[in-house]
């Protein structure tokens, strides 16, 4: 049984920032899924700041939620470049916290 992006991404919504309530998905800390053969993925994501204080909460959500895939390897790796913004979250996120 191959895991897909989908599949991917749809672990990584369950994952909860959780100061502000939402998950990483509509936040638009998720910049990547890269799929590769021999079972293989990348995700590229980044946090709010460099400084966010719940690095590691998260990190560690996303690799126990990851880890429920089987027969994937997948490596998760942290990037600031581009940095994050606002404008990086989805439509309901935003309303959510009352941007728009």
């Amino acid at each position: 049984m191959s895991v897909d992006k989908k599949e991917i991404m749809d672990k990584l919504k369950e994952v909860i920032d959780p100061e502000l309530g939402i998950d990483i998905v509509e936040l638009g800390l998720i910049y990547n899924v890269e799929m590769f053969k021999g079972n293989k993925a990348k995700v590229e994501m980044t946090f709010t700041t460099p400084a966010c204080p719940m690095i590691n909460f998260i990190l560690a959500n996303v690799e126990s939620k990851l880890n429920e895939l089987k027969g994937i390897d997948i490596e998760v790796k942290v990037v600031f470049d581009p940095p994050w913004s606002p404008e990086k979250m989805s439509k309901e996120a935003k309303l959510k916290l009352g941007m728009i």
